[in-house]
């Protein structure tokens, strides 16, 4: 039976070597034209290879660099017709393959030169390697390719992305920054570094916290983000199901999608910071303003119809800190009937909604909110709760930073620097105001009202962390069925939203869980517990403040005595020692230009004290 076989291979292989004996006398014509018209110019700068640039964290940490790899591929005219046998053998044993697959594969093609496999590691090559030194494998060529490597596996994965054929960005940073990263018109020896906003260890440490979590609410997909609220630089960038970039042809399309910013949802309660915020900020209530929140909001219209949105509980009245406490959709539908319909739409645009943040994938959603003239009758009070909008993750924390930072809503931003392979600086992010959303007063109060939620009194006591202060709030909403087109009775996204410390807002935590099967669905008891852990982890990597303190129970409004935000009018001040959260008002001005580097307090600053600033002046600010 074997010698049967061994015939029956001998046969295809004298058949094979006739063809390659055609074929090679066919293209003899050609190379001696090529021969009388010289090599191609162009060829060798074409395929000249740049090594690609490295992705690293903020601290410095490598998460993707260039290794070699290596492409085999035979050329049918250089064949040696005596040992083709023979090399087809090695070099199956060593791709582990077999040599009638690579015989079809060579007989298929109708080119000279043929690959038979591509960016095969070190290990892989080197028996290859071996035997080519001692004149085998005639005609087999092994090509020294650039290669991709993530040595973190999974870390940061949506973030970073992937690259694929040519070593070419398709996802996620890698395809973003493609042209920096691969050198292109560049005459450097390798492309450009991208270092990242993310700190390596707390994405790691989040990437732990959620996977548990993803697993034991049998999610379809979970999100938890942590952003530092005074320069919009993201901290944190996670998402479940994950991926390896090193293998991500294993992965299907759906794990590898960055979700964070594509996949748009009604957020629930979380919301109502937002919806209450613009209310208090307008000035139509105060913190003390009371509701009665009996267990439903309630309204009839002229035509008698009734419009009601149903609490869990009967809480009575209840004031701003009571409504974030308790998560009262009666208090944030009463507070919303204060307001018109066309400001509370353009206020809670003015937070981002609705709108690309430009630091997602090329398909980030922007979500959606129907223009006033579509409302019904319930669709602001609807709204009030986090209902009849769509967001994404990416929006939510972006907003939340500006409740947290005093009102300022900063561009969000992944990217700390990119840096040339000659040292030189092409970009170094700076934080950009987009625009003022609400007054620190307004700021302060909602910060106050939801630590509030964070106690035992409220419905994210489960996220608070012993020593520090900490505002919470919670969300649980419902999802729409796409085959009802109505509220799905077993689908949920349960989530909390965390800024720290609240009485000096550092990092805004975010977490949300899509579609739980577990246990529970309520954002208070299965996303709160999550976020907790989410904000010990930041607590000790980033070195946030923590003490001892007591919990105690208040009337939900605390005057803070905060230094007031800098200044600039036709002299220079003195603004040594103020802090980049005063300074952000600063970046809103349109009439002259300041640049904030570094973090911490002022410790220099161009021009100096008492100097006459004009329209058009540059202002630099260093901190420490």
């Amino acid at each position: 039976m074997e010698n049967h076989a061994q015939a029956r291979f001998n046969r295809r292989l004298r058949l094979l070597i006739f063809a390659l004996s055609t074929f090679a006398a066919a293209v003899l014509v050609r190379y001696a034209v090529l021969a009388i018209e010289g090599p191609d110019k162009t060829e060798a700068s074409i395929n000249a290879v740049i090594e690609r640039g490295r992705i690293l964290d903020r601290n410095g940490n490598v998460l993707a660099f260039d290794i070699p790899k290596f492409n085999i591929a035979i050329r049918k005219n250089e064949i040696d017709p005596f040992r083709i046998h023979e090399d087809l053998r090695i070099v199956a044993s060593a791709l582990n393959t077999s040599a009638d697959a690579l015989e079809q594969k060579i007989r298929d093609s109708s080119q000279n030169f043929v690959y038979l496999a591509k960016r095969l590691d070190i290990d892989t090559v080197k028996p290859l390697l071996s035997q080519a030194d001692k004149g085998q494998l005639a005609g087999f060529l092994i090509e020294e390719v650039s290669g991709r490597i993530y040595p973190e596996g999974r870390l940061a994965s949506h973030l970073i992305g992937f690259t694929g054929e040519g070593n070419r960005g398709l996802e996620g940073v890698e395809y973003k920054y493609d042209t920096e990263l691969s050198g292109a018109g560049s005459e450097n020896v390798r492309g450009s570094d991208i270092y990242l906003t993310i700190d390596a260890h707390l994405q790691y440490a989040l990437e732990q916290t959620a996977r548990k979590a993803f697993i034991e609410n049998h999610a379809e997909s979970l999100f938890l983000m942590a952003m530092d609220v005074n320069t919009g630089e993201v901290l944190a960038y996670v998402q479940m199901p994950d991926f390896d970039p090193n293998n991500f042809g294993a992965f299907k399309e759906a794990e590898r999608e960055d979700r964070m910013s594509v996949y748009s949802y009604e957020p629930g309660s979380v919301f109502k910071i937002f919806s209450m915020a613009s209310v208090l900020d307008a000035g139509l209530i105060t913190p003390k303003t009371q509701f009665n929140c009996d267990g439903a909001y309630r309204k009839t219209l002229p035509s008698g119809e009734q419009i009601i949105i149903k609490d869990l509980h009967s809480y009575g009245m209840l004031d701003l800190a009571g409504i974030l406490a308790k998560s009262s959709n009666a208090g944030a539908g009463y507070a919303s009937d204060r307001m018109s319909e066309a400001e509370f739409y353009s206020r809670l645009i003015n937070f981002g909604f609705t709108q690309k943040t430009g630091i997602g994938s090329p398909g980030e959603n922007p979500g959606s909110l129907r223009e006033p003239a579509k409302w019904s009758a319930r669709t602001k009070p609807t709204v009030a709760i986090g209902q009849e909008i769509r967001v994404t993750a990416l929006q939510m924390i972006t907003a939340a930073s500006a409740v947290a930072n005093g009102g300022i809503l900063l561009k969000p931003e992944t990217i700390q620097r990119i840096e040339r392979a000659d040292g030189k600086i092409l970009y170094n992010h700076k934080p950009v105001a987009l625009r003022k959303v609400i007054a620190p007063e307004t700021s302060r109060a909602i910060i106050t009202a939801m630590e509030s939620a964070a106690s035992l009194e409220g419905t994210g006591w489960r996220a608070k962390v012993p020593d520090v202060r900490m505002a919470v709030k919670t969300g649980t909403a419902q999802m729409i069925d796409p085959k009802t087109r109505a509220y799905s009775e077993t689908d949920f996204i349960a989530s909390t939203l965390g800024i720290l410390p609240a009485d000096n807002p550092k990092v805004a935590i975010y977490v949300a869980i899509v579609k739980p099967k577990g246990d529970s669905y309520l954002g208070g008891q299965i996303a709160a517990p999550v976020l907790r852990e989410a904000a010990e982890s930041a607590i000790s990597i980033l070195g946030l403040p923590r003490g001892k303190s007591q919990n105690a129970m208040h009337d939900g409004l605390v005057t803070i005595q905060e230094p007031a935000p800098a200044v600039i009018g036709a002299k220079m001040p003195d603004l040594g020692g103020f802090s980049k959260r005063q300074l952000l008002p600063l970046l809103l001005r349109s009439d002259i230009t300041v640049i904030i580097n570094g973090d911490g307090y002022v410790v220099s600053q161009d021009p100096p004290p008492g100097t006459a600033i004009e329209a058009g002046a540059r202002i630099v600010l260093r901190l420490q």
